[in-house]
């Protein structure tokens, strides 16, 4: 395996060797803008700007145009990624994939690469040319005195742009748990009390159902019962508010000293249907949970009675969903959120103090069809 890898490595060392003496200067009385992109291959935004911006570009403009793309899940794609942060001073809340800086100029997320990067091309081919960025550790990138920034030369699922060579992450779980095991254990130890509670939640049902859970309701519920559901969806809130902040803004979260919140967010999987971001589907359904806790406790008539079924059903579904975010991160993208963790403990608890009400309203409109 060490001689095949070796082997790898020169192939690519020749091929980035080959592009840089012979490609490269081989139109250099032509005008020709060069760029360099950063991006993740579990980055949707970066796969927008690729397939949907970056290659009609290409295609446009033929060798006029050369991107060079480092994917900064590896080890010498982060690397030039961290010296174009200093080198550009580029602050904290533009920092993120995908970025491209073409001249002097920085351009972050699918928002302003396509709306300036064209005018870009035309101003730089009017006026001349426009060289590599000025970023350290570039040029023996291009001299492939570096050759393990591109580690493995695997086709990720985007198209390959000139002087570029995509690859992939490890798809391989275990090796996906091994990136951050402190914050992937914690994960998994979520994952591992979500999935117990829900097993005590439909245990509560079946007696629930055999009559055994007592009556319909309390009369004098305990204060931390009667308000826990809206204190812990403003706790609930606030964690999917920052995220959906954090995905609509496009900039860089606040991870703390555990997990990688910026790789989560990153991944194809905080997009649902490639469209929504999970986040606002967070916002949403905490909301719709106080509004049926409101209804239920200060509400009157038939539908007050709906209340804590509507309540139920919508915490099962959103422990459940959020089961399988959790499952995610350690197993797939190989990263942990913080603030996702947070989210998910929330509303496994906001299911666990609203369980038996909910399966006993559950039984009584079972009942009343029944009879009625």
């Amino acid at each position: 395996m060490a001689g095949k890898a070796r082997w790898t490595d020169a192939l690519v060392v020749a091929i980035l060797i080959t592009l840089a003496i012979t490609v490269l200067p081989a139109h250099a009385d032509e005008p020709v803008v060069r760029a360099v992109l950063f991006h993740s291959p579990n980055c949707p935004h970066c796969h927008y700007v690729v397939n949907e911006v970056l290659v009609p570009l290409t295609e446009q403009h033929g060798e006029a145009l050369q991107i060079l793309a480092a994917d900064t899940s590896q080890p010498g794609g982060h690397r030039l990624y961290q010296a174009a942060v200093e080198a550009f001073g580029i602050p904290p809340e533009r920092r993120g994939v995908p970025t491209l800086i073409v001249g002097e100029t920085v351009l972050v997320g699918s928002l302003e690469i396509p709306e300036q990067f064209p005018s870009l091309i035309e101003q730089g081919l009017a006026g001349g040319s426009v060289d590599w960025p000025a970023i350290p550790g570039l040029a023996e990138m291009l001299a492939g005195a570096e050759p393990r920034a591109t580690a493995t030369p695997t086709a990720v699922p985007m198209p390959a742009l000139p002087l570029t060579l995509f690859t992939n992450v490890p798809s391989d779980t275990g090796a996906n748990v091994a990136r951050d095991p402190l914050g992937n254990s914690l994960s998994i130890a979520v994952l591992c009390g979500m999935v117990l509670s829900v097993g005590w939640v439909a245990i509560r049902g079946v007696r629930v159902w055999r009559g055994q859970g007592g009556p319909s309701s309390e009369a004098n519920p305990p204060a931390w019962k009667a308000w826990g559901v809206p204190v812990l969806c403003a706790l609930g809130l606030v964690a999917a508010g920052y995220l959906t902040y954090v995905e609509t803004r496009q900039v860089e979260p606040i991870c703390g000293p555990v997990g990688d919140c910026i790789a989560v967010q990153q991944s194809e999987y905080a997009l649902l249907f490639g469209v929504l971001p999970v986040a606002v589907l967070g916002v949403m359904g905490y909301v719709a949970i106080l509004a049926a806790w409101a209804w239920g406790r200060f509400g009157r008539g038939r539908l007050a009675e709906w209340a804590p079924l509507a309540l139920f059903g919508m915490a099962l579904f959103g422990t459940l969903f959020s089961i399988y975010l959790t499952f995610l991160e350690p197993f797939v993208v190989g990263a942990t959120c913080a603030w996702c963790l947070t989210s998910a403990v929330t509303m496994t608890l906001v299911l666990l103090l609203v369980a038996e009400e909910g399966w006993k309203a559950l039984r009584a409109q079972v009942s009343m069809s029944r009879s009625g």
